[in-house]
């Protein structure tokens, strides 16, 4: 698929041809720094993007042609098809009507359920997600629960509708680390409980090893390393997911420097010719600036998206450059 922001001061392609999978009960995790088009890929998943978006490609979900979809329908494909986890929940949930009205709205909406009904379902769902004294939890307002209350209440919302497909962007990021790994192994025990297909969104590599089978790497709104979790963590093939590995901070790193990836991320509005990693990778050659690499299968699901695993002879012939 493609997404471009078209406005009258510029043309800016933030998804540029990223193509997967996921299959029902297997988690997917897409990795990478801010600004690489993790957010807007699962957004476009579900078409919740502003007008000034220009979709391409194709999405299907469950055999349901996402894009083709008449506006009109796409009430129906979100909450019972495919539903979705926020980053913050301050911000996504309402802040003027409790847990349990905003719970219950959705299956009186979609479900057709009474309200006697639906608030029944709701403390369910509470329930189901561990929430403490949730019958009382359900008269509370979004302000009166802690960050992980709320986090949680947000995901009984998103499974109040059973939907096939979770997307879950970054949903433990504002989170401490104990309530983190909390939520997490949460998330991970109902989507195999329900049988979920989940895509989960995170710049953490402990988290995706946590809850991943497969990892999707993303740069520059690119799939650049696509592979199953364990094949990603021991052996990366692109230079940016060997960056990330060398500059994630890990147990026995004290008193060592961080060997961070050099330079920013590209200007999407201006990306470079060539490979858009060329001017922060350690493994570029002339060739790099020049040509933009096509995605190659290098194993059984592994794909990566790098000339040094292509068979172009004029990568190997050009000269190793000093950049980054």
């Amino acid at each position: 698929m493609t997404v471009r922001f078209v406005s009258r001061d510029a043309d800016v392609k933030v998804i540029n041809g990223v193509s997967f999978d996921v299959l029902k009960g297997e988690v997917l995790c897409l990795l990478g720094e801010s600004g690489s088009g993790k957010s807007v890929t699962m957004r476009t998943l579900i078409r919740l993007l502003p007008p000034t978006a220009r979709l391409g490609g194709t999405v299907t979900i469950d055999g349901i042609d996402v894009l083709g979809l008449p506006r009109n329908d796409l009430k129906r494909l979100r909450g019972s098809l495919a539903a979705m986890i926020f980053q913050e929940p301050m911000t996504a949930l309402d802040p003027v009507f409790t847990i349990g009205q905003q719970i219950g709205e959705a299956l009186v909406e979609q479900k057709g359920m009474s309200w006697a009904d639906a608030r029944a379902r709701a403390l369910q769902l509470l329930e189901l997600v561990q929430i403490p004294s949730a019958r009382r939890r359900l008269d509370n307002y979004p302000h009166e629960l802690s960050g992980g209350l709320r986090q949680r209440a947000m995901i009984a919302l998103a499974l109040s509708l059973s939907p096939k497909l979770l997307l879950a962007d970054e949903p433990t990021t504002a989170l401490d680390a104990t309530v983190q790994i909390q939520v997490l192994l949460l998330l991970r025990e109902l989507q195999k409980e329900l049988g979920m297909a989940t895509v989960f969104v995170t710049h953490d590599l402990g988290v995706a090893a946590e809850i991943a089978d497969r990892i999707g790497v993303m740069y520059a709104g690119r799939l650049v390393e696509l592979g199953a979790v364990a094949e990603i963590m021991d052996a990366p093939r692109h230079p940016y997911t060997e960056g990330l590995m060398r500059s994630t901070v890990h147990a026995g790193m004290r008193g060592k420097v961080l060997d961070a990836i050099p330079g920013a991320p590209p200007d999407l509005a201006d990306l470079p010719p060539g490979c858009a990693f060329a001017p922060r990778c350690r493994s570029v050659r002339e060739h790099c600036l020049a040509v933009e690499p096509a995605a190659e299968t290098v194993g059984p699901g592994r794909i990566v998206r790098c000339l040094r695993h292509g068979d172009d002879p004029a990568y190997a012939a050009s000269a190793p450059l000093a950049i980054g």
